[in-house]
């Protein structure tokens, strides 16, 4: 616990300060936290974390992260043209490897860059709003998580007596889960009532229910997956917590859910 406890201290203050400073300190550290969370996302289903499909898998998440507003650009493709493209290139590789990496392994992978790369790529977008709220938007979000994470442990500690997916995780109550989708409610409430006219208490609640629910359902994709693997931890690099998908499972589902449905008002 008190590993934990100073791994959570450090790590907390280096990312709130970074994420306040935004700009290049920011961006580059999501993009190191990126290719982080893909190396362990590879090395967990067995491949060769630095083989050719891996390296490629590698330069696909940096080409999610590149800060084309902070480069002053236009981006070379939309969306739907890089991951078109993206999926072409993982499909050659069963063709030109002769399957020796077959279609199940080369779709894992590619289903790890658009998992991890748009995650991390769409908190930079939150931290770089048009409107210039950015950092606004950013802790919203990040606190309704954090709010739910603690709402759902304190009210399934206290109240738990049905369990939410036992199947996939043992320890989750559906009493927890909705003690942490009120939390996230009300946060997101206050957060409104700061800034009426930035945001309506109904989008408001919208979003706060959003990010508790999709939230609670990137940790258990993530449970779901170390499950397959019969692994712990995704990584060991935050001693204590395990490692960067540990900790950010619920982030890298709920940014891009919130900007895809288009519950920001910037966006």
């Amino acid at each position: 616990m008190k590993q934990r406890l100073i791994t959570g201290i450090v790590a907390g203050a280096l990312f709130m300060g970074l994420c306040v400073w935004g700009g290049w300190p920011y961006q580059l550290m999501l993009t190191a936290m990126a290719l982080i969370g893909y190396y362990e996302f590879i090395k967990m289903t067995g491949t060769a974390p630095f083989g050719i499909p891996a390296v490629l898998g590698y330069i696909s998440v940096l080409c999610f992260m590149i800060p084309w507003d902070l480069l002053g650009r236009d981006e070379w493709f939309s969306w739907e043209q890089g991951i078109w493209l993206l999926m072409l290139l993982f499909l050659l590789v069963t063709v030109f490897s002769k399957n020796k990496l077959d279609i199940k392994i080369t779709a894992l992978m590619f289903t790890g860059i658009v998992y991890i790369g748009m995650g991390f790529s769409y908190m930079a977008i939150a931290r770089g709003a048009g409107d210039g709220h950015g950092l606004f938007w950013t802790l919203l979000l990040l606190c309704c998580i954090w709010g739910s994470d603690a709402g759902a442990y304190f009210v399934g500690r206290s109240f738990g007596k049905n369990k939410l997916w036992p199947a996939i995780s043992p320890n989750k109550t559906i009493e927890g889960a909705i003690g942490g989708v009120l939390i996230s409610a009300v946060i997101s409430a206050v957060f409104a009532l700061f800034v009426p006219d930035l945001l309506t208490i109904p989008r408001a609640l919208l979003i706060g229910v959003s990010c508790a629910v999709l939230g609670q359902l990137g940790d258990l994709v993530q449970s779901a997956y170390k499950r397959v693997y019969g692994i712990k931890d995704s990584g060991s690099l935050l001693p204590g917590h395990g490692g960067i998908l540990d900790r950010c499972d619920s982030w890298i589902i709920v940014f891009p859910f919130v900007h895809i449905v288009m519950l920001m008002p910037y966006y």
